[in-house]
């Protein structure tokens, strides 16, 4: 980033927009007022501080407390500032430092959270993305964000970033090969310098991805004040015994926005205990559980269910549990009594995504029917408006919109984005209806996204339904979801097959997205076949009326899409 930000008067506001610019141009302006920022940092919301120093911190007062369990073994907070330490030797050496964008695709362990800690160390933003994603939305990412670095699981992956004008650097675990650095070079044991030179707080040092119900995955900006005051004051609200150092079992990658209260949270902001699995599997879950002990279990409700569902083995112990928390997708009331039998604690639920908004159910045991919990501004304060975005009254239903030290920056390269989903106070439109009761409860109602959540993976219609109008054998395409009492919701594909043409079939459609580089998991698992397409009063095609018949009516996979 530039030393200092510029800043410019937002048009016609008279608020001064801080904007922090990459060492690439890409410009990351704080669409939230500066007197408010500077508030949440006043009434002590926000550490004034970096990550990086946060982490120092924990370094310096628990250097034997165990920071990381992963699948090779346990790290002590000494131990990972000895892996941090080598790789940020390795990013000073590609010529990667202050300013620049570092994307991260890695496996939750311990390369991806030294290499996330070492970007920080060096001044730089990063940018985790989950692996498996596609590569076409790996390329587009990283061409939208200008990352100078990238940080991949494979070698393999590198060929589809050919090309790129602002990449200068891919490093993968192991040896190098060619243009491509290996992660795990020696240590020179120059180590860091003596005096670490802290980036601005205010501004940009996560990016987080939302698969969202855009086309293309949204980036969204987060400051350290953010990440460090914010989503870590969510997460702290999550203790019941805030003495006993806290201890995660963080099931969802740590790329998520769900994940990133893994490192940036647990390790630098609350100093607690992060055990990851490379892959999520519910057996290794409860063995992870019993040897090592978590007060914390992160999880989607589909793992949740999936580990519940598990008979108990012998040995088992799940007695350290606290709290089992469930986020990235609404929780189905079975899944949480399945979870409250199964291991005798409190389920917290949590309506939170990457564009800021968080509220959760910690400290109210039994929220009556469909609340979230009741929002708390030390967080993100909610509000609810009308079509006209002011805010209606209490009971009234409306537009979910969120804005407090947790809130991002802006989006990344997309100032079309801002327009849509920021107001000119900071707010954030989350594009979900809600309402506040009369006790000031939060009702999430449904989503304006036309998205399909599947396991906690949203999934955009538009996306899908683009691809499968390029089958030769479709004339309309239109996708909705259906219920499952697995993953929560699946994705079923309506098209009216082109008049004359044999319709179809699921396995044909499938073969077609593949071909066209859609990733395995955003793959229509049902498939509706219509003489016509329902249409609503105004001519447009009746998405409800689709997602019932699909319902009734339509043809399930018979292969698993993962």
């Amino acid at each position: 980033m530039t030393a200092a930000p510029t800043t410019r008067a937002r048009g016609g506001t008279g608020i001064d927009q801080p904007v922090w610019t990459s060492r690439a141009g890409v410009p990351f302006p704080d669409l939230v007022p500066r007197a408010l920022r500077r508030a949440w940092v006043a009434a002590g919301l926000c550490p004034d501080s970096d990550l990086f120093s946060l982490f120092t911190a924990r370094v310096r007062r628990h250097p034997d407390r165990e920071a990381l369990v992963d699948g090779t073994g346990v790290l002590t907070y000494a131990g990972l500032m000895a892996e941090v330490r080598r790789v940020r030797a390795v990013l000073d050496r590609a010529g990667l430092g202050a300013g620049d964008v570092v994307a991260l695709r890695l496996p939750n362990g311990r390369d991806a959270v030294a290499a996330e800690l070492a970007v920080y160390a060096i001044g730089a933003v990063a940018l985790p993305l989950p692996p498996g994603g596609d590569d076409r939305d790996l390329r587009a990412l990283l061409d939208r964000s200008r990352a100078r670095g990238a940080v991949l699981a494979a070698a393999e992956e590198a060929r589809a970033l050919d090309g790129l004008p602002y990449l200068g650097t891919v490093l993968v675990p192991g040896p190098g090969d060619g243009w491509i650095q290996g992660l795990h070079a020696p240590h020179s044991g120059a180590g860091l310098p003596r005096r670490h030179r802290p980036a601005d707080p205010y501004g940009p040092a996560r990016i987080l991805v939302s698969s969202g119900s855009e086309a293309e995955p949204k980036m969204v900006a987060y400051s350290h004040h953010a990440l460090a005051g914010g989503r870590a004051r969510y997460v702290r609200a999550l203790h019941p015994e805030p003495a006993v150092p806290p201890r995660h079992l963080v099931l969802v990658p740590l790329a998520s926005s769900f994940g990133s209260l893994g490192t940036p949270v647990t390790l630098a902001a609350v100093g607690g205990t992060l055990i990851v699995q490379p892959v999520f599997d519910p057996l290794d879950a409860l063995r992870l559980v019993t040897e090592h002990r978590p007060t914390h279990l992160f999880a989607v409700p589909t793992m949740l269910r999936r580990i519940a569902d598990l008979p108990p083995r012998r040995g088992e112990d799940v007695s350290s549990l606290r709290v089992v928390v469930s986020s990235g997708a609404p929780l189905p009331a079975a899944t949480a009594e399945a979870c409250r039998r199964r291991f005798g604690r409190p389920v917290v639920t949590v309506y939170g995504s990457s564009d800021g908004v968080n509220c959760h159910t910690a400290g109210e045991s039994r929220p009556p029917g469909d609340s979230a919990g009741t929002p708390d501004p030390a967080v993100a304060r909610i509000r609810i408006t009308g079509p006209d975005g002011r805010p209606v009254p209490a009971g009234h239903t409306g537009q979910i919109e969120a804005r407090g030290p947790m809130t991002p920056m802006c989006y990344v390269g997309a100032p079309e984005l801002d327009a849509r989903y920021r107001t000119s106070g900071g707010w954030v439109r989350t594009g979900d209806l809600g309402r506040l009761d009369e006790h000031g409860r939060l009702h999430v109602l449904g989503r304006l996204k036309r998205v399909v959540i599947r396991g906690g993976l949203n999934i955009s219609l538009a996306e899908v339904e683009r691809e499968l109008g390029g089958h030769p054998a479709v004339a309309e395409a239109v996708c909705v979801p259906v219920p499952d009492p697995d993953l929560g919701e699946r994705l079923c594909a309506c098209v009216r097959p082109v008049p004359g043409a044999l319709a179809p079939t699921l396995s044909d459609l499938t073969a077609h997205l593949l071909e066209r580089g859609l990733s395995r998991r955003k793959l229509p698992e049902r498939l509706l076949v219509v003489d016509e397409m329902p249409l609503g009063p105004t001519g447009k095609i009746c998405h409800r009326t689709l997602a019932a018949r699909a319902l009734r009516r339509c043809v399930p996979s018979r292969s698993v899409t993962g």
